[in-house]
């Protein structure tokens, strides 16, 4: 019987543990295969190289992430057994866009199933789920993105007294750091509630602002926006959460940047998401003339138009980069550029200021998504004064489309392109929303369109089909029929019943015909038309 042992596995305690999970003999001291798990800090972070001599195997990896990388690609390819000789020539593997992020909010991260509160939408919302609930959701998630390798989850929400304070989002952080998975709590300035989205804390918004009325915003409009792309008007219920503060008053940057250290420094973070807040701006005389900018105001007279400030961003983002920095150098801090304006970039003189090597989220509805594959220039994002830069994925989820909600659709063609199409237009990461479980086949498998074309953009769809999906839905010709039944679903937002019912029996006999995850799989796509059955459409 080969037996086999680990080393470095106090410093590598995740890595070690799935390969204990998956080679049960691991757990002896001594063995016939030895495996090194090595930190190799000239390799980019996610970066690892597999290399064995003899019967040793070197797991050899980048910061943060490489090595349990490495450990799950050695995994993936020992499933008919681990054998040294098939890595005499060595393997590697390295991100080809370094951010890979899913963008998420607390209340309708819904992940752990077995719970009661699960919501579908909204910014404004109470946590509704028992307080356990939050970190039961997002290890899951974290346990999810650390197998794939997506690198980040952003969290707003990610204080609130319902689900544990800071006691939770500690324990959040230490499970994810140690899974190689980035926490980055999103923040507005000025708005979202502050650092502490709920709670009576020091750096909670309406908490401060209860202490320093002077300090609140002068709105130039009723709170909220409309998105050109939804179908239905959103909703923006008055409550503590969408009290906002004026981001010229000295005062409340100083808050702001007490905040953002505080926050660096109580939790093993891995980023911070900072915007604007996109639900309005102040109107007060110092806010007015520090944005007199043309072209920002223009787009905030559109029907459709801004409800946020790029001045109010550039000219404040800098201070609370600087003071994340201060207490974590390796943060990624994520510069919200907002939406649909990468091509007509506004307060265009204010953003040349904006610090290098923060990261540059441009967000785009579909609509712009399809001027951007083909218009957007590579040369052109090279010469932005904002570097690096990535593109945030603004539909496909709940927030685009009609009636319905995308978020269970098979979004997995749009993920791809935007990873393909944006690396080869010079963009450095992907960010799409990741709330919904992977429990629902079409998510999981528009996740995993996701993880896979985002690490390596030069994949192609029929190689994902045959080398993903086939293993996972029963075979090449039933990926590509859970495919194309799939599309047609999301694709028609009323069907004849009769039509329904053909898919539906289709889906529900190929699953009896499988068994384990591919039947759930399938399983799931025929509910989901069970579901459009009876409701007659």
């Amino acid at each position: 019987m080969t037996t086999i042992s680990i080393s470095g596995a106090e410093t590598h305690r995740h890595a070690a543990r799935r390969l204990r999970e998956a080679f049960p003999a691991s757990t002896l001291v001594d063995g016939d295969i030895a495996i090194s798990l090595v930190l190799d800090s000239s390799l980019a972070e996610g970066e690892y190289r597999i290399a064995a001599g003899g019967a040793v195997i070197e797991i050899a990896g980048g910061p943060f992430s490489g090595v349990i990388y490495g450990a799950e690609e050695l995994i993936a390819r020992s499933a008919t057994g681990l054998d040294p000789a098939a890595f005499a020539s060595p393997v590697t593997g390295k991100p080809g866009l370094a951010y890979r992020t899913f963008w998420t909010w607390d209340h309708s991260t819904n992940w752990e199933l077995s719970q009661i509160g699960q919501q579908e939408i909204g910014v404004f919302n109470p946590f509704q789920k028992p307080p356990s609930g939050f970190l039961a959701d997002y290890r899951r998630l974290v346990d999810f993105c650390s197998r794939n390798r997506i690198a980040a989850i952003v969290i707003y929400g990610f204080l609130r007294d319902t689900h544990g304070g800071i006691e939770a989002a500690q324990e959040l952080c230490r499970y994810a750091n140690e899974r190689g998975v980035r926490i980055c709590p999103g923040i507005a300035i000025g708005a979202y509630g502050g650092v502490y989205w709920e709670g009576r804390h020091r750096y909670n918004l309406k908490t401060w602002l209860d202490a320093n009325p002077q300090h609140a915003a002068k709105m130039e409009k009723d709170i909220g926006f409309q998105l050109a792309d939804l179908a239905f008007p959103l909703n923006f219920p008055h409550s503590d959460f969408t009290v906002t503060a004026c981001p010229s008053a000295p005062e409340t940057m100083d808050w702001m940047e007490e905040a953002v250290s505080w926050l660096a420094e109580t939790f093993e973070i891995g980023g911070i998401n900072i915007e604007s807040g996109d639900y309005g701006v102040c109107g007060c005389e110092k806010c007015v003339a520090r944005r007199r900018n043309d072209a920002e105001a223009a787009r905030r007279k559109d029907a459709h138009g801004d409800s946020w400030s790029h001045t109010d961003m550039a000219t404040n983002f800098p201070r609370l980069y600087r003071a994340a920095k201060a207490k974590r150098p390796d943060l990624w801090v994520y510069c919200e550029m907002q939406w649909d304006n990468l091509l007509d970039p506004v307060a265009v003189e204010a953003q040349q200021n904006l610090p290098h090597g923060g990261i540059y989220q441009h967000t785009a509805n579909k609509s712009f998504w399809k001027r951007l594959r083909t218009e957007l220039r590579r040369d052109y994002v090279a010469t932005l004064p904002t570097q690096p830069n990535v593109l945030r994925c603004q539909f496909a989820c709940q927030w685009n489309g009609d009636e319905r909600t995308e978020r269970y659709a098979f979004n997995a063609r749009t993920f791809a392109d935007m990873a393909t199409r944006g690396a080869e237009l010079g963009m450095e990461g992907l960010t799409v929303w990741g709330e919904p479980s992977d429990y629902f086949g079409t998510v999981e498998l528009s996740y995993l369109a996701f993880a896979r074309f985002s690490w390596d953009p030069s994949l192609t769809w029929e190689q994902f089909i045959t080398g993903d999906l086939a293993p996972l839905l029963g075979g090449e010709a039933r990926a590509r029929r859970f495919v194309d039944i799939a599309e047609e679903v999301d694709a028609n937002q009323t069907l004849p019943v009769a039509r329904l019912s053909d898919l539906q029996a289709e889906a529900l006999a190929t699953m009896a015909g499988l068994d384990g995850e591919p039947a759930r799989r399938w399983l799931t796509l025929g509910e989901q038309i069970a579901r459009r059955r009876f409701m007659g459409r």
